[in-house]
């Protein structure tokens, strides 16, 4: 399988087209930057792009910038949680040596002790250029802006070997949705602070090298088929919807996306959830907040909308 890792690849994925025009670029700048639907700190917040993230400016009103991220995704935020660059800056800055956050939380300090001066926080996703410096339990870093700080060892690896370590398996995608258990839910939120279902999934997905698109109706086309055939006669104290929701799990496998929704007046089906199956009927999802469910209404753990299930998207071929 032909690995695409988007924290570091699609962080800096308008690399050619630097090459082929002048629009403007720049980098996040902050550990979890939050893109507005528009320019007002009131508006509804669209996602949220990662320290590292390389996104164009595409417009401007007053201090918010308009932005396109890798994904892609257009929303607003305000221009201190960006570092605007030019073509050179932005070709020596994709180039440069860089780490990766691994754990879930950190900081970055002034100086290579925790006792010094707090910079910025950091979290699962970031992405730093190497400094080369190094003292005791700390290595270097340098922000987006330039500015340099420290961070422990313990809690960042080299990009380049973390890409290299990735092993996209349904084992590796379910241990790493089980560590967002309890998260809370946060409609647009793509971090670890807190997502929406397909921030969620895009999270996790993308934290074993896989890219996913933002939102659930685009992940809904995703991948192949996985084979589920939904009855949409069904409702929720429907006879029989046990025996309908067994049948339609028979197909699934763990680390199957799966997606939840109701039928169009035009045929179609309008995607409205989705979570990731992690077998014998059960699934992990943001609802609320990231939590595990079962598709079968006889289980504790039964989702009251599970009989919502229209479609299921394999991801990880070979499963």
């Amino acid at each position: 399988m032909k690995k695409t890792i988007i924290t570091i690849a699609a962080a800096l994925s308008f690399a050619g087209a630097v090459l082929t025009a002048q629009p403007r670029y720049a980098v996040v700048d902050i550990s979890v930057n939050f893109l507005r639907e528009a320019p007002d700190y009131t508006a509804e917040l669209g996602t949220q792009a990662l320290m590292g993230t390389v996104v164009e400016i595409t417009g401007e009103e007053g201090y918010w910038r308009q932005v396109v991220t890798p994904e892609p995704y257009t929303a607003w935020c305000t221009e201190l949680g960006l570092v605007e660059m030019g073509e050179k800056e932005i070709e020596a800055y994709m180039s440069a040596p860089k780490y990766i956050c691994t754990a879930w939380h950190s900081t970055i300090y002034s100086e290579p002790s925790a006792k010094s001066q707090k910079i910025t926080d950091i979290v699962a996703g970031d992405i730093m250029r190497v400094s080369g410096e190094r003292s005791g339990r700390f290595t270097g870093v340098l922000l987006p802006s330039g500015i340099r700080g420290y961070v422990l060892k313990q809690d960042v690896e080299e990009s380049d070997r973390w890409q290299a370590s990735r092993e996209p398996s349904a084992r590796n995608i379910i241990k790493e949705a089980m560590k967002f258990i309890g998260v809370p839910y946060l409609w647009g939120g793509a971090s670890v602070n807190g997502v929406d279902c397909s921030g969620f999934t895009r999270l996790v997905f993308q934290m074993n090298g896989i890219s996913l698109p933002r939102n659930a109706s685009q992940q809904a086309r995703s991948g192949t088929d996985a084979g589920v055939q939904a009855d949409i006669s069904f409702g929720p104290d429907s006879e029989g919807l046990s025996e309908e929701m067994h049948r339609r799990a028979g197909t699934l496998e763990p680390g199957d996306l799966i997606f939840f929704g109701a039928p169009s007046s035009d045929g179609s089906h309008r995607i409205t959830h989705v979570g990731i199956y992690i077998g014998d009927g059960k699934f992990i999802h943001s609802s609320h907040k990231v939590r595990l469910s079962s598709l079968f209404p006889e289980d504790d753990l039964y989702y009251e909308n599970s009989y919502k299930l229209l479609s299921a998207r394999r991801i990880i071929p070979g499963i």
